[in-house]
């Protein structure tokens, strides 16, 4: 039968082949979605709840305060500079994703990323698969502990070498990064991100019930880390098998190659104090993180001084350090704008004042669920408002003072509510387009979100799976 048809196809040339289906790009997405979320302010009805102050001065909304207002549906000057203004309101997380790109350049310029990623191939040459499990395992914990996820932009650049010199490909060196930091976000043990200030805006004790997040953490790490690694070995064992074989052709001619011919490579003088500044600089960062509550701002103007400093003490001039700056700003061009493209649904969605009355809609829409399914509904639900307001504390700040009381008149505890908060809104975030952080790690791994979400989805799907269980569990035993 195949014969006879090849024999059709060759008798017949100019028949139109048909055409395999391609994934959009991802502006043509992001702007459908800015195009329906304009549309919509025209049919879903404008509504406002009162902000209050909530926990830690930040501002939050009052449940009781939901009411109508006069439709206000986007026109065309909204519409056309709601990208611009996407730019703008999301300019913090874009210009980080440029600062970062830019210090690993002027680092790369050094030579010290290709000596360490040279000296770490050589040492673990023999079982390369263990870096792998070390490295996931400290990148949960420590988002576990401080729930800073955006520090996935800065374990990329470091791993991408690694990961291509040992056999493995451009998608592990995210998912160690992106799955590591969100399997430890996600369940919070004592994250105040998400866990801390969902406690708080709920009523309960911080960090309370510690015991199921452990075993939430735990279960979440073992499922990522055994996803992660039979990907990492299918792709060691038949390097083709990687969805970005040819994408990652560049990089492994710079990392692979080097670093199985050739003697060792030898660090100069001038190399080795460089880098006992790069682990100052490092430790300055975890302590600005942890105990001065360092964000974006104040970690992209730690990054311009460290490419500074490192680039001369290497021996760099000014000019060497300004070209190797403007060259990682080119590598992650793409990325960043991609950012600001995402950030303008929520500000259509904002300008058409249907933000509140959406976050309204759903809250009831759990409250119709039968008791059992409540805690599940509440994680849908904030997986899907996930879309619209991916930052873990602004979303807590917005829909948990509804889902908090609503917990009680459907018989879910307010801690299971908190959980369910922080799996709808640690899941999503390496699934939807607009979680900027996580666009930004891709964009510096050098992944398509078409290529990533082929090689994350059946993890999303066995992480809900695994919440949906975890929730069932807290319901049944009335969780507090």
């Amino acid at each position: 039968m195949s014969e006879q048809k090849e024999s059709e196809n060759n008798l017949n040339p100019d028949k139109p082949k048909k055409k395999k289906f391609t994934m959009p790009h991802i502006y043509v997405i992001l702007f459908t979605f800015i195009v329906l979320a304009s549309i919509a302010t025209y049919f879903i009805p404008a509504g406002m709840y009162d902000r209050v102050p909530g926990p830690e001065g930040r501002e939050t909304i009052d449940p009781n305060s939901f009411q109508s207002v006069e439709q206000s549906p986007i026109g065309i000057i909204d519409f056309m500079t709601a990208i611009p203004r996407g730019l703008i309101e999301a300019g913090e997380i874009v210009f980080f994703t440029f600062i970062i790109g830019g210090l690993f350049a002027v680092i790369k310029k050094t030579g010290l990323i290709e000596i360490g990623v040279d000296k770490l191939t050589r040492r673990f040459s023999s079982n390369s698969i263990m870096v792998i499990p070390v490295l996931f395992i400290l990148f949960a914990t420590i988002c576990g502990l401080i729930g800073t996820q955006e520090l996935s932009l800065v374990y990329v650049p470091v791993m991408l070498p690694l990961m291509i010199a040992l056999g493995y490909d451009s998608i592990v060196a995210a998912g160690l990064a992106l799955i590591g930091t969100a399997a430890g976000f996600t369940t919070g043990f004592l994250n105040p991100v998400n866990t801390g200030l969902g406690q708080k805006i709920s009523g309960l004790p911080v960090f309370s019930g510690i015991e199921l997040r452990l075993i939430a953490f735990v279960v979440f790490v073992v499922i990522g880390l055994t996803y992660l690694i039979r990907y990492a070995q299918k792709v060691k064992k038949n390097p083709k098998a990687s969805l970005v074989y040819e994408d990652d052709a560049d990089k492994r001619e710079q990392y692979l190659e080097k670093s199985e011919t050739g003697s060792p490579r030898k660090a100069t003088i001038r190399q080795k104090i460089a880098s006992v500044f790069i682990l100052v600089f490092f430790c300055l960062l975890i302590y600005g993180v942890v105990t001065q509550g360092w964000f974006m701002i104040e970690m992209a103007g730690l990054f311009i001084l460290m490419g500074v400093v490192v680039g001369r003490i290497s021996g760099l001039n000014f000019t060497e350090i300004c070209e190797g700056f403007n060259d990682g700003f080119r590598e992650v061009l793409i990325g960043a704008f991609i950012i600001g493209v995402a950030r303008a649904v929520a500000v259509v969605m904002e300008d058409g004042m249907v933000m509140d009355t959406i976050v309204n809609s759903l809250g009831s829409l759990v409250g119709e669920l039968p008791s059992v399914f409540g805690a599940i509904g509440m994680a849908v639900v904030q997986m899907l408002f996930n879309f619209l307001v991916p930052s873990g504390s602004g979303q807590a700040l917005v829909t948990m003072p509804i889902m908090a009381p609503l917990s009680d008149l459907i018989g879910v505890t307010r801690q299971t509510a908190v959980l369910a908060y922080q799996f709808g809104d640690g899941i999503g975030n390496l699934l939807y387009p607009t979680s900027g952080y996580f666009m930004a790690t891709i964009a510096l791994a050098g992944v398509s979100w078409e290529k990533w979400v082929r090689f994350y989805l059946p993890l999303f799907f066995m992480w809900f799976g695994a919440a949906v269980v975890i929730l069932i569990i807290a319901q049944v035993m009335q969780w507090s």
